[in-house]
């Protein structure tokens, strides 16, 4: 399986000539879900879902499909009908033939006086793990963790515990767009000290095999 990071939250995963791309949001590029066989939304926020990178995607290849929770469906099923999939915690499917697990319910506090809203995380494969916008722990080995390092809700501590509860053999970072260049040795070390895993990082549109 090949990886591609692409800006912020958006990963695009390639196998037998199959591309699934997840959380395809404002923050990623204009093209993300461009060529996309499939596309996982972990949840509403604008940086994880943008109906205009939906709609790219979807217009570039007339068999794609998105699958999503149902806050995001309600909002898009209108414009692609039949191709959006609505799911939920514990939900299994394949798309673009990948197997995906569906786990997480909420999304993480990022204020008491703000509402919660839902949020799904994706097991691809049974080995790489999307949480969205929460520290989900799947329940299930995962080789390859997608590691949400800043973000309004989270801490770094919170970071090197997710990772250590997930026990991955790899974290990748991902929803880093908030994070500036100046910051990142310092993530990089603490994380890569103390969670447990090795910790890689991978610049917007560079590669790695899985």
């Amino acid at each position: 399986m090949k990886l591609t990071k692409k800006s912020h939250a958006c990963i695009r995963l390639e196998k037998d000539g199959q591309t699934l791309v997840i959380d395809p949001g404002a923050f990623s590029e204009e093209d993300a879900a461009v060529g996309a066989d499939a596309i996982l939304v972990t949840h509403e926020h604008a940086d994880h879902f943008n109906e205009q990178r939906l709609r790219a995607g979807l217009e570039s290849n007339p068999a794609a499909e998105i699958w999503t929770l149902k806050s995001v469906a309600d909002k898009i099923a209108p414009a692609f009908p039949g191709r959006v999939h609505t799911v939920g915690h514990g939900d299994t499917f394949t798309a673009a033939g990948f197997d995906v697990q569906v786990h997480g319910e909420l999304h993480a506090v990022i204020h008491p006086d703000i509402p919660r809203i839902t949020n799904v995380g994706y097991l691809v494969d049974g080995s790489v793990f999307h949480p969205g916008d929460a520290l989900t722990v799947p329940g299930h080995a995962v080789e390859t963790l997608m590691l949400p390092v800043m973000a309004p809700w989270n801490k770094i501590s919170e970071v090197i515990d997710y990772v250590r509860e997930v026990k991955p053999q790899r974290a990748y970072d991902i929803h880093d767009a908030l994070l500036t260049d100046l910051a990142r040795p310092i993530y990089d070390n603490q994380i890569g000290a103390l969670g447990g895993a090795e910790h890689l990082r991978l610049a917007p549109g560079a590669s790695a095999e899985l």
